[in-house]
């Protein structure tokens, strides 16, 4: 076993199925750099930089995949993924269904994601319930490093599309790109845990849609995924010191979801807190909703979310964003209402 960061993970991951797997390449905006050991190993041929421009580069990888080759496509930021978003809705999720299943798209497109730095609603966005909301299109959003390297092996074996997101405050190479010395009087909302882990000698596959159960408890459940897992950790310490027990489900991907794990843990506890950075209206919480009302399940129900447009101003956006003290807020309101 070994101690990796976040993003040491996902290349280290990569690196295994790369050399496994002649097929599967990196393209994106400065890849050459920012992935640097993989350039190094395996060549311009198989990680190449490409122009700035996503709707090029990632239509390219939808034709790529189609004939034969496992791309993996990174979108620096999911925020731009909207310019090349004709090719995710249009192509991507679509070529298997309309071709009866006679074109597969292997295909991965990696992108940072998240907020609780300072960069405003143009850069912080995580959009995971958008870009699932697509039908084939499968969306991870890992919490650990072992998660994310066993994740990306997955998503490489996969036939079809999978968006692939990595949130920022758990990367730290992405902190230091996009908040290093030009803003040292900021600090960062970093979870205390996440960015460094252990993680397996060999890789080994995590399927999609297999969550994890974080914290095991009885009177409330909580179900998360990325940042927003370390976010309901940290409040579950002090929810403990008032005598309320936790259950904390990390989901580990929007779509496929561990429908069976939600609804065995609801059951159990009769009360269901969303902690979900993605926007309230229309996402993913209320997706959850959902799934519990249609299963017949009787429950008390909260959403902390991120409530509308991103602000730049730090101060703003703390109110924006989830937060470890709402997480607290909402269960107290759940707990005694």
């Amino acid at each position: 076993m070994a101690s990796l960061s976040f993003a040491q993970a996902i290349d280290n991951a990569l690196a295994q199925a790369m050399a496994d797997d002649e097929h599967i390449i990196i393209w994106g905006e400065d890849v050459e750099l920012i992935r640097l050991n993989l350039f190094t190993r395996f060549g311009k041929k198989r990680v190449r930089n490409t122009p700035i421009s996503e709707s090029a580069f990632l239509a390219a990888g939808v034709t790529a995949a189609m004939s034969g080759l496992r791309p993996v496509i990174e979108i620096m930021l999911v925020d731009f993924i909207a310019v090349a978003m004709d090719a995710v809705l249009n192509h991507a999720a679509k070529i298997d269904s309309f071709s009866g299943s006679k074109w597969k798209v292997p295909l991965v497109i990696r992108a940072s994601c998240g907020g609780g730095y300072g960069d405003g609603g143009q850069h912080e966005q995580v959009l995971w319930g958008w870009l699932a909301h697509i039908p084939g299109i499968s969306v991870v959003v890992p919490s650990t490093p072992a998660d994310a390297g066993g994740l990306m092996l997955s998503a490489l074996e996969n036939e079809g599309p999978v968006v692939f997101l990595e949130h920022k405050l758990l990367a730290d190479y992405w902190l230091d790109y996009m908040g290093g010395s030009s803003r040292e009087t900021v600090e960062f909302n970093v979870p205390p845990d996440g960015t460094q882990g252990t993680v397996p000698a060999k890789w080994a596959a995590i399927p999609l849609g297999q969550s994890v159960q974080r914290q095991s408890g009885n009177d409330l459940t909580i179900v998360s995924l990325g940042v927003g897992v370390h976010r309901s950790i940290e409040a579950a310490v002090q929810l403990s010191n008032e005598g309320i027990s936790t259950e904390i489900i990390d989901l580990r991907s929007v779509y496929p979801f561990d429908v069976d794990a939600v609804r065995e843990s609801v059951t159990k506890t009769g009360k269901l807190l969303v902690v979900d950075e993605d926007y309230r209206n229309f996402g993913l919480s209320g997706e959850l909703a959902a799934v519990i009302l249609e299963a017949g399940i009787n429950c008390r129900y909260a959403r902390v979310c991120t409530e509308g447009t991103i602000p730049y101003a730090r101060e703003l956006e703390d109110k924006t964003l989830p937060s470890t003290v709402k997480i607290v807020n909402a269960v107290k309101k759940l707990m005694h209402s």
